[in-house]
């Protein structure tokens, strides 16, 4: 005898079934309300996270809106590209985000300064905390961004650390480079530069040039970066 009934708890469990995977085409979800909201949460306490960073401690006192830019767009490309492969295999999806962040590292066209370099590892480790983390309490995840924005503050802040600006001069009055010279030189340098300097270092010396390359520690009243300090060029 054929049964043409319907077990009616049958049809509810197997409606239920569908509702839980939702919508797929060729064996994927086209809409996962879950990891939607997930991405969007994630993603917005990151980019507020690199965005306090950057604007308050890195440009702050560089005003490099070369950087400024950088720095933002390696946040949303390392966060967003971590966040999408660790539903890859473990080996797989962190060695190739790996690959990426070294490679992109890798990827530039002119000499970087560590003070640069540093804010750009900072940018990636914090987008790479906020991407990976997927089975970390929120809590945790939240001190530790704290963390990292407690520290660059201390860092940053002229309380612990007072910042020393230095600048190398290309100098021709060779006779005043002498041990037993060095106040006239200091004396000479502080009136024809107008710094305030503090400490003097002598490098290369030129004997048939008549000069040489003196390195002078000084302090500049102002917590703002010059990039150029340290470059020179013979005329």
């Amino acid at each position: 005898m054929i049964q043409t009934g319907i077990d009616s708890e049958i049809a509810a469990e197997y409606a239920q079934n569908l509702a839980d995977k939702g919508i797929t085409f060729m064996g994927v979800d086209v809409f996962d309300p879950t990891m939607l909201l997930m991405l969007v949460l994630r993603f917005a306490a990151n980019l507020l996270v690199c965005w306090i960073v950057i604007q308050f401690f890195y440009y702050k006192k560089s005003h490099r809106k070369d950087y400024y830019f950088t720095f933002m767009l390696f946040s949303v490309s390392i966060f967003l590209l971590l966040f999408i492969l660790q539903n890859l295999s473990m080996e797989f999806g962190f060695a190739l985000g790996l690959f990426c962040i070294f490679g992109m590292i890798r990827y530039r066209t002119e000499t970087v300064q560590i003070r640069e370099m540093t804010y750009l590892f900072v940018i990636i480790a914090i987008s790479a905390v906020n991407g990976l983390s997927m089975d970390v309490d929120y809590t945790t995840l939240l001190s530790a961004n704290l963390l990292f924005v407690l520290i660059i503050w201390m860092l940053e802040s002229n309380k612990i650390l007072r910042h020393t600006s230095n600048k190398i001069i290309l100098y021709e009055k060779i006779a005043l480079i002498t041990p037993d010279k060095r106040e006239e030189l200091l004396t000479d340098l502080k009136k024809r530069t107008g710094l305030d300097i503090i400490r003097i270092e002598v490098g290369h010396i030129d004997f048939l040039r008549d000069v040489a390359y003196v390195k002078v520690y000084y302090n500049s009243g102002s917590d703002e970066i010059n990039t150029i300090d340290n470059i020179t060029k013979f005329s």
